[in-house]
């Protein structure tokens, strides 16, 4: 048998295993929306999760080729370091959501100005946390959806803060965990060198159906730019981030 008869070999064993396809959902241009309610995930808490990776040829140039004749598969993936580990890059990017409930309070949840909302009273949106260190996890946003009746529309959208545009050299994927069925992923593929923000994804509540439906629009500004484009009709001011620890 020769190389190429096993690698072939090997990538068919992968499609037969079948398990990533089944636990997950893919939005794209071509497909761009989901409903919750069909796939049995209009209650329990939603979980949103922002997380991103930057290419190592982006950050000290072309990977080395030493390795190559052991593991042959490497030539055809890139390299790729977490972007937000201290040391390697200097990338903040945030999670945030704005929000409408049905009785018409506008508002938004994000680490700028600590608009953590709430879990558990309205909007039913909490972020977890202000990840500023790198952790695997990201940053993560919360739907109470067993409050579904009280929410209008959602915009989630991702941001970079006080560092220099990089949406083009960072890969960044914004996942929905529904209580239950299958994942849905949204990539943040489409290469914006200048932009500072991305409306990501809308979850609307229509005539009492949750419909998710992709974005993936980047802006040149910060979130006054996403409200005139989506007409929130807040008022914004510049904000700023508490110094960890206080201090």
């Amino acid at each position: 048998m020769s190389f190429w008869d096993g690698l072939f070999r090997g990538r068919a064993m992968d499609f037969e295993s079948g398990s990533a396809a089944t636990n997950s959902i893919e939005l794209t241009k071509r497909h761009p929306t989901v409903s919750l309610n069909k796939q049995g995930a209009a209650t329990g808490n939603l979980r949103v999760n922002l997380s991103w990776q930057m290419r190592t040829s982006d950050i000290i140039g072309k990977p080395k080729s030493s390795g190559l004749l052991r593991h042959p598969l490497r030539m055809f993936q890139p390299d790729v370091v977490q972007a937000h580990t201290q040391g390697v890059v200097n990338v903040d990017l945030d999670l945030g959501c704005l929000y409408e409930t049905v009785e018409g309070t506008k508002g938004v949840v994000q680490p700028l100005g600590s608009f953590f909302g709430s879990l558990n009273a309205p909007p039913y949106v909490k972020l977890s946390g202000d990840d500023r260190f790198g952790s695997p996890s990201g940053e993560t946003i919360y739907v109470n959806l067993d409050h579904r009746e009280s929410i209008k529309r959602l915009l989630f959208f991702a941001y970079i803060y006080d560092q220099t545009p990089a949406f083009d050299r960072t890969h960044a994927k914004v996942t929905l965990y529904p209580s239950n069925g299958p994942r849905i992923e949204i990539d943040l593929d489409e290469r914006q060198p200048q932009a500072r923000s991305c409306a990501v994804f809308t979850l609307e509540n229509v005539k009492g159906e949750l419909v998710v439906r992709r974005e993936v629009k980047f802006v040149y500004g910060f979130q006054a730019e996403l409200d005139r484009l989506y007409g929130w009709g807040l008022q914004w001011g510049r904000g700023y981030k508490s110094k960890v620890g206080g201090v």
